[in-house]
């Protein structure tokens, strides 16, 4: 079992402690960032001042680009069952 470590990461002006594995640390400081960055991004942009909904619509944001990133990669990336067809039919195709 790995070793967990505790750090403490800020979003949105609150303090959150953390246990966690020491190979999750940089990307979660990393999306802290991004996070972070996002909420006064969307604050001084809409004048919204509710911390939860700027963290709703951040959310909303990261979600919908996730979302396209593996639409994207569902259709750029044939199944392995197609690709065992494509195979299969290659194979038949090589006999003649």
């Amino acid at each position: 079992m790995s070793e967990k470590i505790k750090i403490k990461l800020n979003i949105a002006d609150r303090v959150y402690p953390l246990s966690i594995s020491p190979n999750q640390e940089s990307s979660l400081r990393a999306s802290a960032i991004k996070i972070d960055s996002m909420t006064k991004q969307l604050e001084n942009n809409y004048a919204v001042r509710d911390k939860q909904d700027v963290l709703a619509m951040c959310a909303l944001q990261y979600a919908a680009e996730l979302e396209i990133k593996l639409q994207n990669k569902i259709e750029s990336e044939p199944s392995d069952k197609v690709n065992e067809l494509i195979n299969l039919i290659d194979l038949h195709l090589s006999a003649y």
